[in-house]
């Protein structure tokens, strides 16, 4: 198991000995991610410990847009392969896979029409 949060997502991880298949949410990955830079972000874990082809992830991800849930998934299962295997650990921490990314959206304040956008100068 490995629990990955990126700006509002959350995603939930389960790795296992398999074939290497991938399914978030009860899709494939290329269905669920049809953009490729989700799905290298999603896979680049499991190929910088060379085990793509050797374990089955399965991903419950929810919250927030694509890429936040495709920066969720990767940091799940860069846990889920720590627990899977703890040597995996130096390598997926030198690869970056395990710093959580904390930039959330910034909360809207009183008197302004968004974070930090004030109102429209009226001379007259």
């Amino acid at each position: 198991m490995g629990t990955g949060r990126r700006k509002s997502s959350v995603a939930r991880v389960r790795v296992k000995a398999g074939s290497g298949n991938v399914m978030v949410n009860g899709k494939p990955l290329d269905t669920y991610f049809p953009i490729t830079a989700d799905q290298r972000a999603i896979t680049d874990a499991m190929n910088a410990v060379e085990s793509r082809d050797s374990v089955d992830v399965r991903i419950s991800v929810n919250g927030g847009g694509n890429t936040g849930q495709s920066g969720a998934c990767k940091m799940g299962i860069a846990r889920a392969l720590i627990s899977y295997n703890p040597d995996f650990f130096a390598a997926l921490r030198d690869g970056g896979f395990l710093t959580r990314d904390s930039r959330m959206k910034e909360r809207k304040k009183c008197g302004l029409h968004g974070a930090r956008r004030g109102t429209q100068f009226s001379k007259r």
